[in-house]
């Protein structure tokens, strides 16, 4: 069960609510015996100040040391000190503030807003309260803000409860109310299992990496061995730090927060899977191109084109040949991916693509029925299929069908099926990358595989990569997280 703590400094900071036995002043915080405690502990830390080697500190770096969660960390107290992080460039920030702020205040050059656990009393800000608060996770934040030209965050200050007034009070009570909520949702599970695993999902994906039945399955196989399998969205960002892992079967990307999730998470030394090295590394393609071919590992020919270099364009087709594909750099599921036959159709391609990327990447074209995908896990082969191409088609998904993608068939086997060179070349091409969980696509023309790209966040269907393998790939998947955190229990590498 979940213990939950709220420690303040004063015992008049509380004096504005009901009394609660979760409540502590910070010195009986401070002396409470070490040990002994087997419960999960979580502690709110309300003291007036975080100020190095001071009381609110202190508390913040024993309950790390004691093993409990606490909020905020000492890396979030570390983190707010640091004023070269205020002057953070929040993508929108100016067009939000300018269309928050009323006619007659356009020339305000200063406002300022308080944040509770990541909620705000202005719905038009929500979104940016809720983004700062992932980035630095304090119960109680004061957002200021200033312009010059433009809007810019100015200071993130902690703020002390004694310092609200009425209103905030109410206010603060509330979104205390529900995030304490949060923090002790199913406790009547957590006696039953040696570990819990956030999987972090969103239910309205369009393509996610895994269907309904093998979210469904991946639970089912964590209880087997002893985990509880728990999804999580977006939103469930301040929960993260309760589990003792965080996998991501969502569609990641470094700038959106699946990555913040991998990010918080691998700070907070849980295992994650996929990490945030793999993230950074998978999803850009010109990245992995450099890496594949440092590593001297076959892929197609490929040249970058450059925005403001149009003159370059016509060399690169000279060298590559037409047709050629052009590629943004963090394209998945062949979005943004466009196949050109001549010059005319090259200019306009560029054109459309470099509004989404200073950097394309242009490929030759290398034309199979089938791609094949590898499925790596922690260095060794996991799974082996075959992507068919869409019907009438050149890439496995058409998203120029009528209605929603279209996409190939497919056929699984087992690894030592799939050609040798293939698997070979795949487990080299992940060894570049990490340890992780990897999807490799490669191309095979006569007996010469190419790395096409390296997914970090491979596609796991029920009744398509489990063809084979069956529930016993989720079983594996599992045993690999079960093998980590048993690792980082006892302290020892990987």
């Amino acid at each position: 069960m979940t213990r939950l703590v709220i420690v303040v400094e004063k015992a008049s900071d509380w004096s504005a609510y009901y009394p609660s036995v979760d409540v502590m002043s910070a010195m009986d915080y401070l002396r409470e015996p070490v040990g002994g405690d087997d419960e999960r502990t979580h502690v709110i830390n309300l003291c007036r100040s975080y100020k190095y080697l001071g009381t609110g500190y202190y508390v913040s770096l024993l309950a790390e040391a004691r093993g409990h969660k606490v909020l905020p960390s000492v890396r979030t107290v570390n983190d707010l000190r640091r004023r070269s992080l205020y002057g953070l460039d929040i993508e929108d920030l100016n067009s939000k503030l300018t269309h928050f702020l009323p006619a007659g205040g356009r020339d305000t050059t200063d406002f300022g807003i308080l944040v509770y656990f990541g909620e705000t009393a202005y719905p038009a800000l929500q979104d940016l309260a809720r983004q700062l608060f992932e980035m630095f996770p304090c119960p109680l934040l004061r957002i200021e803000f200033e312009r010059e030209r433009v809007w810019q965050v100015a200071s993130i200050k902690p703020v002390g409860l004694h310092t609200l007034d009425d209103a905030q009070e109410d206010a603060f009570a509330a979104e205390l109310d529900r995030f304490s909520r949060k923090l002790w949702r199913k406790p009547r599970t957590r006696k039953l299992y040696r570990y819990d695993i956030a999987m972090l999902v969103d239910p309205n994906e369009a393509m996610p990496p895994s269907n309904k039945k093998a979210l469904k399955t991946f639970i089912a196989a964590g209880k087997e061995l002893g985990i509880e399998v728990d999804p999580i969205g977006k939103n469930d960002y301040p929960r993260l730090a309760e589990y003792d892992g965080l996998f991501i079967r969502e569609t990641t990307a470094s700038d959106n927060h699946t990555y913040r999730f991998a990010h918080r998470a691998e700070k907070e030394g849980m295992v994650v899977i996929d990490d945030p090295t793999s993230i950074l590394r998978c999803t850009n393609k010109i990245f992995l191109n450099d890496l594949m071919v440092s590593r001297k590992l076959a892929v197609p020919r490929t040249e970058i084109l450059y925005r403001d270099n149009a003159k370059a364009w016509k060399e690169t087709a000279a060298k590559l040949g037409f047709p050629l594909v052009l590629k943004i750099p963090d394209g998945s599921f062949s979005r943004g991916v466009v196949k050109v036959e001549n010059a005319e159709a090259l200019e306009k391609a560029a054109g459309e693509l470099f509004s989404h990327s200073a950097l394309l990447l242009a490929q030759e074209f290398v034309y199979t029925e089938f791609d094949w995908r590898i499925g790596v896990l922690n260095r060794e082969p996991l799974y082996a299929c075959k992507y068919y191409m869409s019907r009438g088609h050149w890439q496995i998904y058409n998203h120029g069908a009528k209605g929603t993608a279209k996409s190939g068939g497919f056929e699984t086997v087992a690894v030592r099926d799939a050609p040798a060179e293939v698997v070979k070349l795949a487990l080299k091409a992940t060894q570049a990358v990490g340890d992780g969980l990897y999807g490799v696509d490669l191309k095979q023309v006569g007996n010469k595989p190419v790395v096409i790209e390296v997914n970090d966040n491979p596609s796991i269907d029920a009744g398509v990569e489990d063809a084979y393998l069956g529930v016993d790939l989720y079983r594996r998947i599992m045993q690999e997280f079960l093998r980590r955190m048993e690792h980082k229990r006892l302290g020892i590498g990987r």
